[in-house]
């Protein structure tokens, strides 16, 4: 078994390394070490792959991606900036709090983190540098701040962590809400310090007035945008509807206001939205049914049983739940949050249910510790995009995330060791 273990571990970091993508790294590393080292045939590796995506939860990560970009192309992007300009442009270092505050109601729309950064840095970055910001620091902010798109419902991971785990989506979607409104938090007191420290943005006066007067107007010309997690959250908690149903509902609705109300929505958009999200589903699918595959190698070769029960010989709970976040913390860093959760959610949970640690609650401390994978070096899409976005080298904005880092660390202590925070909502 542990000849096993070593063997399959050692070739897919080495087929990744090489510069083979995820997806080809956990098919190959599977069926070479299957083949190998037991008497089964490489069918074995395909019926895992199609039997682990044939899921009828899983039809919600296409839906929700699509109305993701449905969203982001549909102007409803633009709508939710200037609701949160009203909401907490007066606040010291406002351009900063308004990008953390939308990234926050974006994340309720797109269910993605990647999607959240583009969508709305795209938008404050020059804006921030023009009022007098760091150009790094900006881009940095609104990189942490995108992360946001996988905590807070709906989220792209918690639809897969659910079908890995065999845990109700449902609830891991109430149980998102109050940890992402927390890193928000933890985000904007960092700005508020930041500006305060470095005098951001105060050159050009950007503090006004709260103005109620105003945060009406804009809510009248917002709600409908605004109503899509409403409606999408609401039909899953009331039970009118599964997180998968609630996907194509948010589909029909995005499609109706964003042609009819908003008319950004047309022939072209929708076409460069279908695209995109062809292109991110591909990639995602043929990476779920690999890394299933991969997953029921582990279990039938009881790898995951052998470390959870090595672990376990631990008796301390805190060196424990420390170990493992320590551990996903550097996984993070190296691999995408979904293969990492496809991967290591066999291993990792049975340890933390024996140490009390209830499924959703794991899921929330897995995202989160994976969700900060996208802001640190080297994988760190978010830095990426970000980089792009606002053409500055990642090495600067690396330099200038490291106190949003730290904030979001301290919310990852927090949902670890207070249970409440991860499951207030159910």
């Amino acid at each position: 078994m542990i000849f096993k273990a070593v063997l399959v571990f050692a070739l897919l970091f080495i087929i990744m390394l090489n510069g083979s993508p995820m997806a080809v790294a956990l098919g190959a590393a599977t069926a070479i070490t299957l083949l190998t080292t037991t008497s089964l045939g490489a069918t074995t590796i395909a019926t895992a792959c199609f039997s682990g995506l044939d899921s009828f939860p899983l039809l919600a990560v296409p839906f929700f991606i699509l109305a993701g970009n449905l969203m982001r192309f549909g102007g409803l992007s633009q709508k939710i900036l200037d609701f949160a300009d009203a909401l907490v442009g007066h606040i010291t270092g406002a351009l900063g709090m308004v990008s953390v505050v939308a990234c926050m109601f974006f994340a309720a729309l797109s269910g993605s983190s990647p999607a959240t950064v583009s969508a709305i840095g795209s938008m404050t970055i020059p804006e921030m540098e023009k009022q007098g910001y760091d150009k790094g620091y900006a881009t940095a902010l609104n990189a942490a701040a995108g992360t946001i798109g996988v905590i807070i419902p709906p989220s792209i991971p918690f639809v897969i962590y659910g079908v890995v785990a065999n845990t109700s989506i449902a609830d891991m979607f109430k149980a998102g809400v109050l940890p992402g409104i927390l890193i928000g938090l933890a985000l904007m007191v960092v700005n508020y310090i930041e500006v305060k420290k470095n005098g951001y943005g105060m050159a050009h006066k950007e503090n006004k007035k709260f103005s109620g007067k105003k945060l009406i107007a804009t809510l009248k010309e917002t709600w409908l945008a605004l109503m899509v997690p409403v409606i999408i959250l609401g039909g899953i908690y009331a039970g009118i509807f599964t997180p998968t149903e609630s996907a194509v509902v948010g589909i029909v609705y995005t499609l109706i206001i964003g042609t009819f109300v908003y008319h950004e929505l047309n022939r072209e958009t929708i076409y460069a939205a279908l695209r995109d999200s062809v292109l991110v589903n591909g990639q995602t699918m043929f990476l779920v049914g690999f890394s299933m595959g991969f997953a029921r190698f582990l279990t039938m070769s009881q790898i995951p049983a052998t470390i959870a029960k090595s672990i376990s010989g631990i008796e301390s709970k805190v060196l424990v739940f420390l170990m493992i976040n320590i551990f996903l913390l550097i996984v993070g860093c190296f691999i995408d949050n979904i293969s990492s959760m496809l991967i290591l959610t066999p291993i990792f949970l049975p340890i933390v249910q024996n140490f009390g640690m209830s499924t959703v609650q794991f899921g929330i401390v897995m995202t989160v510790n994976l969700c900060i994978g996208f802001v640190t070096p080297p994988y760190g899409a978010n830095l990426f995009i970000a980089s792009a976005i606002a053409d500055v080298p990642i090495i600067n904005i690396a330099k200038k995330i490291i106190p949003m880092i730290f904030a979001m660390l301290a919310v990852l202590m927090m949902l670890t060791f207070i249970p409440v925070l991860s499951t207030f909502a159910l």
